[in-house]
């Protein structure tokens, strides 16, 4: 499993504290937003080729890591 530790990075001086790939002014949310609209993970390699495919994945770790914590769980879904 990936560590989403190794691979995303929050400073409040960088877009204003969202989470990022280190190395990069690439925020999980913009990715997120990517694979939403149907990019492919090649698709957005080929487009941002400072990522790997661990930086992608670490994306979906660091999300299920909040779900976990209830930090995207917002209660009622109705």
């Amino acid at each position: 499993m990936i560590n989403w530790k190794d691979h995303i990075i929050s400073d409040k001086n960088i877009l204003l504290g969202k989470p990022m790939i280190k190395g990069t002014r690439i925020s999980s949310e913009h990715l997120l937003g990517l694979f939403a609209q149907g990019w492919s993970e090649q698709q957005i390699l080929d487009n941002y080729p400072t990522l790997t495919g661990k930086d992608l994945f670490a994306v979906f770790a660091y999300v299920r890591a909040c779900l976990q914590d209830g930090v995207l769980w917002g209660g009622k879904t109705s």
